[in-house]
């Protein structure tokens, strides 16, 4: 099977916000900041044009981890179009989260952490990373993002 065309940076940028915009769900891997054994769950998130928006149960080894190094990697799309998002996180209780995010949250995620008897924290990411490919032709130039800002112009 020949793999269609590798895409222009310009392409692969515009294909990666989209996936962000309309995608829900991610797999979040964290660790310790002992350096302990990674941890990865799906958990759904919010993408806001700057930041996404998780949420986890605060006393989970994923909430501990992240509440712990400030850093996740975020996983998106399926393996033959992934979308890899490497970014600092900063915890947000529900008291502390404006109400308009986590209405937006629970609108499109179908989940309302704030009804639940186990507290959750939010968590906002920041990208500072972010890797988009398909096939091997486009591991080459699959780096869109680094330290924080885009490497292809709107």
């Amino acid at each position: 099977m020949t793999p269609p065309p590798a895409r222009s940076a310009e392409q692969r940028k515009k294909d990666t916000l989209h996936r962000l915009e309309h995608d829900i769900d991610a797999w979040v891997a964290t660790a310790g900041e002992d350096g302990g054994a990674p941890y990865l769950v799906p958990l759904s998130f919010v993408w806001d044009g700057a930041t996404l928006l998780i949420a986890t149960p605060a006393e989970s080894p994923t909430g501990r981890n992240l509440v712990a190094t400030g850093k996740a990697r975020l996983g998106l799309g399926p393996t033959r179009d992934v979308v890899i998002v490497e970014g600092v996180v900063r915890a947000v209780t529900p008291e502390d989260l404006p109400e308009e995010d986590a209405e937006v949250f629970a609108g499109k995620t179908g989940f309302d952490p704030r009804q639940l008897a186990t507290r959750y924290l939010y968590f906002n990411v920041l990208p500072q990373r972010v890797q988009a490919w398909r096939e091997e032709n486009e591991l080459r130039g699959r780096e869109l993002m680094r330290d924080g800002e885009w490497l292809v112009a709107d």
